[in-house]
């Protein structure tokens, strides 16, 4: 009985797997914080292109005449 409990105090396998796991733990929240902050930034680029598409769209099916939606041709009535 003595030596089945110096054979388990001298293991030190059990240890080696919650430290694998703690370290698995961490890359976990530094990537899902890395690739949160990366998603936020891709949102509000695509929102932006989309935001010129829509514009430039309209410009073209609204014909303003080129002249930046404000319906001014330029010349005085």
């Amino acid at each position: 009985m003595i030596s089945l409990l110096r054979r388990l105090r001298r293991d030190e396998s059990g240890a080696t797997m919650i430290e694998y796991g703690l370290i698995a733990a961490l890359v976990s929240v530094v990537a899902i914080g890395a690739l949160s902050t990366l998603g936020d930034g891709l949102s509000t680029s695509f929102e932006s292109i989309a935001g010129k598409l829509t514009d430039t769209a309209g410009e073209i099916d609204g014909g303003t005449g080129g002249t930046g939606g404000t319906g001014d041709t330029g010349t005085t009535p």
